[in-house]
């Protein structure tokens, strides 16, 4: 298995390039510009890039995923609740993606967006069982998403809750590879550290740790920051939408 992290300052975003060397099959998850980079990374690995998935329409920056699918012939992939002004291959909440010895289980994790996805990663070579969640914007080192920039913060926030005691009843060795880190927007107690894991969290992120649903709500509700600048033209741009029709 090839596992890279990508982190990016401007934006402030974590993507990743994982698959099977030995089958040299890749994925890219939630690409930013430019290109570049996943495309060198990929040569130098041997891993040719097979599928590019965003874990959700992005509010905070503009995504790479379409440009780097179509520069090497690859298919783009979102959740089937994207809705979007081109056509996409539809991932579905219990689909296996298959990258050779590499499994990507897809878990639909909504609160952050409708649309959003995890992406539980099975290394065969290692063990049968998961070893790392990419959890996207859903679950971060030190906090979850923001539950109001695709969606009402309440409702959005009582759905988020359900998509994270998905990821609490996953083992507490699960490493936890998130979306973002500290500086970015779409959070507000985030780590600078870029990996954890599920029982990490558990016990030491504030939002994850509460059980139940209103005081959740609650929380999150407190404090909202300021949105990013021009949020809904960046996820309706990111949606293939004129200016302001991205849900």
């Amino acid at each position: 298995m090839i596992l890279r992290q990508f982190l990016h300052r401007d934006p402030v975003a974590v993507s990743y390039l994982l698959g099977c060397v030995g089958k040299g099959l890749a994925a890219i998850v939630d690409p930013v510009y430019p290109i570049e980079p996943y495309l060198d990374a990929a040569v130098a690995f041997g891993t040719p890039i097979r599928l590019v998935i965003d874990t959700h329409l992005h509010a905070d920056h503009r995504s790479a995923g379409r440009e780097l699918a179509a520069a090497v012939g690859a298919d783009y992939a979102l959740h089937a609740s994207a809705e979007t002004g081109f056509t996409f291959r539809v991932l579905k909440d219990g689909e296996r993606i298959e990258l050779g010895n590499v499994a990507l289980d897809v878990l639909h994790t909504p609160g952050h967006t409708p649309e959003h996805i995890s992406l539980l990663v099975t290394d065969r070579t290692r063990a049968p069982e998961p070893w790392c969640v990419l959890t996207g914007h859903t679950l971060m080192v030190g906090d979850v998403g923001r539950t109001e920039l695709a969606s009402e913060a309440a409702s959005g926030a009582r759905t988020l809750f359900e998509s994270l005691n998905r990821l609490k009843a996953l083992p507490e060795h699960i490493e936890v590879l998130p979306g973002a880190v500290a500086g970015s927007v779409c959070g507000r107690g985030l780590s600078g550290k870029p990996v954890s894991t599920i029982g990490f969290e558990r016990r030491y992120n504030a939002a994850f740790g509460i059980a139940e649903a209103e005081r959740f709500v609650a929380f999150m509700l407190e404090n909202i920051p300021p949105a990013p600048p021009k949020a809904a033209e960046l996820r309706a741009t990111n949606a293939g939408l004129p200016s302001g029709e991205a849900a």
